[in-house]
């Protein structure tokens, strides 16, 4: 599993890389975790809205994200 954390180095950007690989550590899943903070590669996501959850070249969470959710989320 690919799991990429689209952000610019904001607080909410780091805060979800953060808390991803707790759980990817936490759920033992085998994933390479990886932070894009290329603007012109972010945006070839076409998203508005940052920070952005990326799950094998899926979008699937955009904006705050809580533990919970991406538990849910990496769990499925």
């Amino acid at each position: 599993m690919e799991i990429k954390i689209l952000g610019t180095g904001c607080a909410g950007c780091k805060a979800l890389y953060t808390h991803v690989e707790e759980v990817v550590k936490e759920l033992g899943l085998e994933a390479t975790v990886i932070k894009e903070e290329d603007l012109v590669r972010i945006m070839s996501y076409n998203v508005m809205t940052l920070p952005v959850l990326v799950v094998d070249g899926k979008v699937v969470a955009k904006g705050k994200i809580s533990v919970k959710e991406i538990k849910e989320i990496l769990t499925r």
